[in-house]
């Protein structure tokens, strides 16, 4: 039974349900396609992350972001 866990660092614009939807069935044909794993064994969980608690070269991904004007969607 795979698991796959999608971790996001939350955004000002919230992902949407749609679009986790979205990445939930796409992961699970990629399992499919790529390994052969019945999509009723796939697991995904998808976890969204304080941008303060989420570290990128160093930094806190909101002080970068800050820096960048959002660019980086980590």
């Amino acid at each position: 039974m795979p698991l796959v866990n999608i971790r996001l660092a939350n955004r000002d614009i919230p992902t949407t349900s749609a679009q986790k939807a979205a990445l939930i069935a796409g992961v699970t044909r990629l399992m499919q396609e790529v390994l052969d794993k019945k999509p009723e064994t796939v697991t995904v969980i998808i976890d969204e992350i304080d941008p303060d608690n989420w570290g990128v070269g160093g930094e806190q991904v909101t002080v970068v972001r800050q820096r960048s004007k959002g660019p980086l969607q980590t």
